[in-house]
């Protein structure tokens, strides 16, 4: 039987709380290449009313590369975590960097890279330290992924791990995670003192929340992939809901 359907969250006043936003299917639509994803200005200017709104507590925590959310939302350049919490970029814009050899992976993406080769529609997302397998654009392709990756990655246990995410599996360093990301921005102000709320569509998020609620927080679950304590159903939901907590740091002044 299926959940009943959680409510959307409450409308929360920005100067009491800190928020940390997935990407991909939390605020923009995915596309069968990473690259290939769409954003409009309206998510753009709202997300820079909404850093103001927030007196800078607004942070990116994402599978992508930093450089990479930097050129998805140009001009906008947030505090954001990228690779699971492998990089990070404070709110001064100070980026730290867990000590990951690249070379440690070299195996894994030879493997990788043949694979593809042999299953036209796999996409191998290099991101130096850490490499996803997309099979969105061909879903057909999920049960030969879920059985040739993990044989991949095993030789790399423990210092890597196995994601599994929408329509891709990802290889990743075992000692980040996106809670961890959420734990050093608590940390650090804008966002200390702060109650913080994470918005996210994806298993890889639930470090994430049990981060946020170790803080007395609040999780918010995109679609139906992941359960948190409230639920919003797609990146348009996630866009009206941001707005509305804009206006209502204007009403509350």
């Amino acid at each position: 039987m299926d959940e009943p359907k959680k409510a959307a969250p409450a409308v929360l006043l920005p100067r009491e709380i800190c928020l940390f936003l997935d990407l991909d299917g939390t605020l923009i639509d995915f596309a069968d290449h990473p690259r290939d994803v769409r954003v409009d200005g309206l998510l753009i200017e709202s997300l820079q009313e909404l850093q103001a709104a927030l007196e800078g507590a607004l942070a990116l925590i994402s599978g992508r590369r930093i450089a990479e959310m930097d050129r998805i939302l140009h001009p906008l350049r947030l505090p954001a975590a990228g690779v699971h919490g492998l990089e990070r970029r404070d709110a001064q814009g100070m980026l730290h960097q867990s000590g990951v050899e690249e070379s440690e992976l070299h195996a894994a993406r030879v493997a990788l890279t043949q694979m593809a080769s042999a299953h036209p529609g796999l996409l191998i997302e290099d991101k130096g330290s850490a490499l996803a397998v997309h099979f969105r654009a061909a879903p057909h392709l999920k049960e030969q992924v879920y059985a040739l990756v993990p044989a991949i990655v095993a030789p790399l246990s423990p210092r890597y791990e196995l994601l599994r995410g929408d329509m891709a599996l990802e290889i990743k360093p075992a000692a980040c995670d996106k809670g961890l990301a959420v734990e050093s921005f608590m940390a650090e102000a804008p966002f200390k003192g702060r109650r913080p709320v994470y918005v996210g569509d994806d298993i890889t998020d639930y470090d994430a929340f049990s981060a946020v609620e170790n803080h007395a927080g609040v999780t918010v679950a995109v679609g139906t992939r992941v359960h948190a304590q409230w639920q919003l159903a797609d990146p348009a939901a996630v866009l009206d809901w941001l707005r509305r907590i804009t206006q209502a740091g204007v009403r509350h002044g």
